[in-house]
């Protein structure tokens, strides 16, 4: 089980900024940037490339959720998101999650 499946089901604490019936967002532990927050499926994904057709309409909301998010927290000037895919794509958790990150300039590339 991961950290963001214990998050989901309220055995480990976060700072949760939105959830509905499909996914959850809180504020990264570990943020980025001074607005750093996930964005994840109730449903456990492991990666975006494990990711199945049926799966569509999900990401899609994920991505609405993502936002929602951003603009509630006052990102009106601009806003990431990053999906990391793999150990080589940077995932360290294996849940699939949406990164929004903003609150300054963001320079590119990224990493």
């Amino acid at each position: 089980m991961t950290v963001f499946q214990q998050i989901i089901d309220g055995e480990i604490p976060a700072d949760i900024v939105y959830e509905d019936d499909r996914c959850l967002a809180f504020r990264d532990v570990s943020p980025q940037a001074p607005v750093h927050v996930l964005v994840i499926p109730r449903k456990p994904i492991v990666s975006l490339a494990k990711l199945e057709d049926e799966d569509e309409a999900l990401m899609g909301h994920l991505m609405v959720v993502a936002r929602r998010v951003a603009l509630d927290l006052g990102l009106e000037n601009g806003f990431r998101t990053v999906i990391n895919s793999g150990a080589d794509g940077g995932q360290s958790v294996d849940h699939l999650h949406v990164h929004v990150l903003g609150g300054r300039g963001l320079s590119w590339p990224p990493g």
